[in-house]
């Protein structure tokens, strides 16, 4: 299960990466912002974060830059968020980090662009190498 939040910022963006989860039959759950009315993102990174954390599943966060969002779910233990800006973030988060959480900005930024990092996010596995095994560790 992929777990998606947003926040007023994130909204449009979330709104558009449902509409492409569906078109693929993505399963996803939506756990807020449900409009573009003023939220405090902590809040919705926080539900987003311990059901990852709890399930071992996947998560989306979008804020106007990402970095919120970002901060707010590493204080969940078990979490592993980043906030991928390319291409290259987007799949070393996955390959070496096991990057568990994406975090996106959905502010000035063009939304088929951010679609590309979904894309690559969750299509790249961890490697499972033993060095980045140990570093994983040594965050935990």
């Amino acid at each position: 299960m992929l777990y998606l939040g947003a926040d007023h910022g994130g909204y449009r963006l979330k709104e558009f990466l449902k509409k492409y989860f569906n078109s693929k039959k993505i399963k996803y759950r939506d756990l807020g912002a449900y409009s573009e009315e003023p939220v405090d993102y902590p809040d919705i990174a926080y539900k987003v974060a311990k059901k990852v954390a709890k399930e071992k599943a996947k998560g989306i966060l979008i804020c106007g830059t990402g970095i919120g969002m970002c901060i707010a779910a590493n204080k969940v233990k078990g979490i592993r968020a980043v906030v991928a800006y390319d291409k290259y973030s987007a799949e070393m988060s996955r390959l070496h980090n096991d990057a568990n959480v994406l975090c996106l900005r959905g502010r000035e930024v063009d939304f088929k662009e951010q679609l590309k990092l979904v894309n690559i996010w969750l299509k790249t596995k961890f490697s499972g190498e033993a060095r980045h095994k140990r570093r994983i560790a040594k965050i935990r």
